[in-house]
């Protein structure tokens, strides 16, 4: 310690720290003669007996810290001198002083005291450690606890410590007191509003009261800020900036911060999300407008507490958009292979026909005449065809693919014996010695007439795909239930494979094209005034996958 420090032995005393019943540890009192001849592993052990701990010494005593507290006293010249003796009367207190102005709150030093004494005789000393003027008025407080929830009274001046019960390591706080006009002008006005906001920044900071010997006593305080990690949803991967933040701020708080750090004048136009500690994403649906109260609510997920959130800078105020339904559709061209993903916003009370004339205003039709469609896609087939009345506030294209597309001519006119089937690209693949059928591309309907035969069929839909002759004739074609291929020649007459209603519903017959995938893709654009980005969590997908199974689906129908 002479060496590290530059404090001559015969100058050094040290202190026992003790853990007191609200779990707080404080310097206790010094060593005795006797144990500073000691060595230190003895010192250790009587150091655990005396603090209760006797049977923890056998396991404890080969890995434990002895911890003490070195206390100094410097002279005039600020040279270390011989401590003064120290009486049954005398304690020993540590002072932090409180600017409001500057939010800070250090530590200026340490006084022995006596019990009988009055902290009114010690101000003008801590006025000096302060660098006020002696007769300067301050409000004393002691700092009694920090965890779990913040203790710090006011102590009054007038009576003795004893009475106060302050003792050996106890911390005094002091402030000028603030004039009551001005106490709105400062956000903590008080030392016990200041550790309140400390204790709750984000990230649980660990309020240290640190002892460190530089010079006279280099005790300090320190605070590490509660910091929150703001990402763009857009790209949810990197930091876009980092805020201090309290724990205790409300919704309101945050997004005009968000705001401010933008250079946003409207707040209500920032959108929050959460973030998912397991998979390290966002979750999937946003903070609704004043959803929560505080911003430990929106980074608290199950028992976790995460310290990021996800931002999004929005065209209308968040209150407006929630009263709105928001769609994202994917619109198929009739005759170009470029797919254009819409937004669409409307009423929630508004029903799909409102969304099909939205959307009519959006895109190029191929003929101005054209009836469009919109069709609920899920891992590569159609599952429902929406009518026009139904209500869109149910609608969830989180996990759904909503498609918009013109509804053919030849569809407009069924004769009676005509049906409309579906039609999946499909693979095979062998797993556990179970074939597996694996859907993928874009599904469509088609119309057969009676008697059509595959050939025919043949014919039309290599026609509709604009597939190459060479590659066209490699693929197969299946009459698909239940998951169940019944591969078809082409003098089969394929309307007989097909019934209006079965017990399991029409959804699971369709005309599957076995190939490799490889056909063209159509490209996807995403129409500029998007602001929806969907994530899926492992699972979302494994659910998505369980629900995909033909089987999964007889049992339970169609998911929803």
């Amino acid at each position: 310690v002479a060496r590290e420090f530059g404090i001559p032995v015969q100058f050094q005393r040290f202190w026992l720290w003790a853990k007191r019943q609200n779990h707080t540890y404080r310097p206790n009192r010094p060593l005795t003669p006797l144990e500073e001849t000691q060595s230190v592993i003895f010192l250790n052990i009587n150091c655990y007996t005396l603090v209760g701990a006797l049977k923890e010494v056998s396991n404890k005593v080969h890995n434990a810290e002895l911890k003490l507290f070195l206390d100094v006293e410097l002279g005039p010249d600020l040279r270390p001198i011989a401590p003064p003796y120290k009486t049954k009367e005398d304690i020993l207190l540590f002072f932090k002083h409180y600017d409001p102005e500057k939010e800070e709150l250090r530590y200026v030093g340490r006084l022995f005291v006596k019990s009988a004494s009055k902290p009114i005789e010690i101000l003008s000393r801590l006025n000096k450690m302060a660098g006020y003027a002696p007769d300067e008025d301050i409000n004393l407080y002691e700092e009694i606890k920090f965890e779990p929830r913040v203790m710090c009274e006011p102590i009054d001046k007038k009576i003795t410590f004893r009475a106060s019960q302050l003792e050996d390591g106890d911390i005094v706080c002091f402030q000028k007191p603030l004039p009551v006009e001005s106490t709105n002008q400062y956000c903590y006005p008080d030392v016990p509003s200041f550790l309140e906001y400390v204790h709750n920044r984000q990230s649980n900071p660990v309020f240290g009261f640190c002892l460190k010997l530089i010079n006279s006593t280099a005790k300090h305080l320190g605070l590490l800020p509660g910091v929150v990690h703001f990402r763009s949803l857009e790209n949810p991967k990197e930091d876009d900036f980092c805020l201090e933040m309290s724990r205790l701020y409300t919704y309101d708080d945050v997004v005009e911060r968000v705001a401010q750090q933008l250079g946003l004048d409207n707040p209500s136009k920032i959108r929050l999300t959460s973030h998912n500690c397991y998979s390290q994403q966002p979750k999937p649906q946003p903070i609704k407008y004043r959803g929560v109260d505080h911003l430990s609510d929106m980074l608290f997920h199950y028992n976790q507490t995460s310290d990021i959130l996800y931002f999004e800078v929005l065209d209308i105020p968040l209150p407006e958009l929630q009263g709105l339904k928001t769609l994202k559709v994917a619109f198929h061209h009739a005759t170009k292979d470029e797919v254009v993903i819409h937004t669409i916003r409307l009423p929630k009370q508004s029903n799909v026909g409102d969304v099909i004339n939205d959307l009519k205003t959006k895109v190029e039709l191929s003929h101005p005449d054209a009836e469009l469609r919109l069709l609920e896609v899920f891992y590569n087939k159609i599952y429902k065809i929406f009518p026009p009345n139904e209500k869109i506030e149910n609608i969830n294209d989180q996990y759904w693919t909503l498609r918009a597309e013109e509804i053919p001519e030849e569809e407009k006119n069924l004769g009676p014996n005509d049906r409309l089937i579906h039609v999946y690209h499909f693979t095979k693949e062998t797993a556990q010695n179970q074939m597996q059928i694996l859907n993928f591309g874009e599904p469509f309907f088609l119309v057969i007439h009676e008697g059509e035969t595959l050939a025919e069929i043949k014919v039309r839909i290599q026609r509709k795909l604009q597939v190459p002759n060479e590659e066209f004739a490699k693929w197969k074609f299946a009459f698909l239930s239940l998951g169940r291929p019944e591969y078809l020649q082409d003098s089969d007459i394929v309307s007989s494979r097909f019934q209006r209603r079965d017990v399991y519903g029409a959804w699971e017959q369709y005309l599957g094209l076995e190939h490799s995938d490889n056909i063209p893709k159509r490209a996807y654009a995403i129409n500029q005034d998007i602001l929806c980005i969907c994530f899926f969590s492992e699972a979302m997908i494994n659910l998505a996958a369980f629900y995909a199974s033909p089987l999964k689906q007889l049992a339970f129908g169609r998911p929803r």
